[in-house]
């Protein structure tokens, strides 16, 4: 069975207190009463008022801006502070009398009279912009320059955008093309100025120079067209050899000079720097390499290393010595 459980036992267990009476005083201790409370009206009782008489430290009123200016001009000697620069307050301030009250003493003194019956009693900002615009009706007045100038006329020929670029430059871009992909001959021709322009200046060498008239080497870096025009004329071919049968009689072919153009000259030249530049070593892999070796030709150029002056003499030594075979070929 079950054990029962005593209930006598168990209420011996608990202690029973005793309500507490008023006089205890812990009971006095949590025993809260509330303040009365009173209002005061305008009429039973005046509110107070502060006490401006003597104004603390933080209560005194700063001076304006302006004001320190105009004291501290009067100080120093100085002008007293611009106060017709934006907008002109002066004229907002007559139309408010109430502002007027309320503004510094600074703009109090500069307000003018108030304006007369039958005038403008707003801004003449209108009338300043009219003065300040230009009477073309005026024969004196000079207009202002262009930035750049105005062209010359009549227009030049090449007055073209077609010829913005050097023609050495487009010239060379042109021989430089392969499949008519111009853009990418473009980006060959930029890494070639790169390189020559960002390159030590070259050595010259003495019994190889360059074209008469040329600048001094340390300054051909900071010209790279120039660089590159002064590396091709100098080492152009003057003269070609051409072939021709029968102009002695029979069979034998004579050799005879031809002498070439500007651009015949430049197009020969640039041709062997191409093959030059296409049998050097390459440094590296990559699209820019072939750029590359055409710069290291045109410097070996200029510095007088490149196996072109050979070639070129070479042919001007062929073509002095077959002068004698220009009579031939005459007809009468």
């Amino acid at each position: 069975m079950p054990p029962r459980i005593s209930l006598g036992r168990s209420l011996r267990a608990i202690e029973f207190q005793s309500r507490c009476s008023k006089s205890s005083p812990s009971v006095s201790a949590l025993c809260f009463r509330p303040a009365t409370r009173r209002y005061i009206t305008a009429d039973e009782k005046p509110l107070p008022t502060a006490d401006t008489s003597d104004p603390g430290p933080n209560q005194e009123r700063l001076p304006h801006v302006s004001e320190e200016a105009a004291e501290m001009a009067k100080i120093t000697g100085e002008g007293g502070p611009d106060i017709d620069q934006g907008t002109p307050i002066q004229e907002v301030l007559q139309r408010d009398p109430e502002s007027q009250e309320k503004a510094p003493q600074v703009l109090q003194d500069d307000i003018k009279p108030a304006a007369p019956k039958g005038s403008r009693p707003y801004s003449t900002s209108a009338r300043r912009q009219q003065e300040a615009m230009i009477s073309f009706e005026d024969d004196e007045v000079e207009l202002p320059g262009h930035k750049f100038g105005l062209p010359e006329l009549p227009l030049q020929s090449n007055a073209n955008l077609k010829y913005r670029y050097d023609p050495v430059i487009v010239q060379v871009t042109n021989l430089l093309m392969q499949d008519g992909k111009l853009s990418r001959a473009q980006t060959k021709m930029a890494r070639i100025l790169n390189y020559l322009r960002t390159t030590p200046p070259p050595t010259v060498n003495p019994n190889r120079p360059l074209l008469p008239g040329a600048p001094p080497a340390s300054h051909l870096p900071l010209n790279p067209v120039l660089y590159l025009t002064l590396a091709i004329d100098s080492v152009a071919p003057l003269l070609r050899i051409r072939s021709q049968k029968g102009a002695a009689g029979g069979g034998v072919a004579l050799q005879i000079p031809v002498p070439l153009g500007l651009r015949q000259r430049r197009r020969q030249a640039f041709m062997w720097i191409l093959d030059a530049a296409s049998k050097r070593r390459s440094a590296g892999s990559g699209k820019g390499m072939f750029a590359q070796k055409v710069a290291q030709e045109l410097v070996s150029i200029v510095e007088g290393k490149s196996a072109l002056w050979d070639r070129r003499g070479g042919i001007h030594k062929l073509a002095v010595s077959a002068r004698s075979n220009l009579s031939t070929g005459r007809r009468r």
